[in-house]
């Protein structure tokens, strides 16, 4: 795994609706491997390769789960609406970059533990309870941002013995799993449509856009799923368990995969010896439904998902083998995909 190059994709920002400094660098990384590109309306970036008829979209969103200012109070605490699912356990403490006229580094706070009262400290939090402080007078921070002004969350990306960890990784690690696939591409022979979608944390808005424009016969998403291989947590209620593979996405709450292209991404993953694990996934979505039936394309469909630990949090973990293995799974599905019958 190039670590320097998940590195560099994970801490770029790119809140929903604000994705352009992650798509240039993406752009700037693919642009001299495929025939064009273009960057529709919503944002999409499409790329593609022409070398059959088969029409093929594979789509990796480049949005994070993200804030947006709503409210500047008289001493200068910014308040926020949530951009994507947020369990806001994880917001306590953390740092953020507010993107208004000028980056700011900013702190997430909420009252005090000393200054509760003992109902409070029973209590779980609740997004309105946080405010974030930009260490700036008032009026300066009225001055450089703009109600409306997207904020990430600030925090590098680190190795943790066989795994790395970060912000991010849902989605910015199969983002990183398409360039590598790009790159790598040399025996394709379907019309490719590689994309790299915008907005899914708020509704899988950019894959539909793209789907409808593409008509694609087949769409493979590549996401995250959950691994819960951790304590407390039954066996029998474990979604995939990391290092053990790259995950076929079979269900989950917005699709059921296409049996046919779910069996046809086992046999590639068997031929090749590719370690994978079978996905059922009881919450959560991907673009994988934005490709099969929200635009009314009925694509035959499924998704190569990345087990990830401590989903929508600022210390998303995978595995590097996992992570290799998807890339693997990716090229070898693409260049043999002209065979698949559904």
């Amino acid at each position: 795994m190039n670590f320097d190059l998940v590195k560099t994709i994970s801490e770029l920002p790119g809140a929903p609706g604000f994705e352009h400094q992650i798509r240039d660098f993406i752009i700037h990384e693919v642009k001299d491997y495929v025939d064009e590109y273009e960057v529709d309306g919503i944002g999409n970036l499409i790329v593609h390769k022409k070398a059959g008829n088969r029409r093929v979209m594979t789509a990796a969103h480049l949005d994070e789960i993200s804030l947006m200012t709503k409210f500047i109070d008289d001493n200068g605490f910014i308040r926020f609406h949530h951009l994507g699912g947020f369990d806001p356990k994880t917001l306590s403490t953390q740092r953020v970059i507010v993107h208004g006229k000028k980056d700011l580094l900013g702190v997430i706070g909420t009252k005090g533990i000393h200054a509760q009262s003992a109902e409070e400290r029973k209590k779980a939090p609740d997004l309105k309870d946080f405010f974030i402080d930009v260490g700036l007078p008032a009026g300066k921070v009225k001055d450089l941002v703009p109600i409306g002004s997207p904020i990430t969350r600030e925090k590098d990306l680190r190795e943790l013995g066989d795994l790395v960890t970060g912000k991010s990784l849902d989605n910015r690690i199969s983002v990183y799993i398409l360039v590598e696939a790009i790159k790598q591409l040399k025996d394709i022979q379907c019309d490719f449509y590689g994309v790299f979608t915008v907005q899914e944390e708020v509704g899988i808005r950019g894959a539909r856009v793209a789907a409808n424009h593409i008509q694609p016969e087949i769409g493979i998403a590549l996401d995250t799923t959950l691994s819960n291989d951790t304590p407390g947590i039954e066996a029998q209620d474990q979604c995939t368990q990391l290092g053990n593979g790259t995950a076929i996405k079979i269900y989950d709450s917005s699709v059921i995969s296409t049996p046919s292209l779910v069996n046809f991404l086992i046999s590639v993953c068997e031929e090749h010896n590719i370690d994978y694990q079978r996905e059922v996934l009881t919450a959560g979505g991907t673009d994988s439904s934005g490709i099969q039936y929200l635009t009314g394309v009925g694509a035959y469909t499924s998704c190569i998902s990345t087990p990830t630990r401590y989903i929508h949090s600022t210390v998303e973990t995978v595995s590097k083998s996992d992570v290799n293995a998807a890339i693997d799974l990716t090229i070898q599905a693409l260049n043999t995909i002209h065979k698949y019958q559904p």
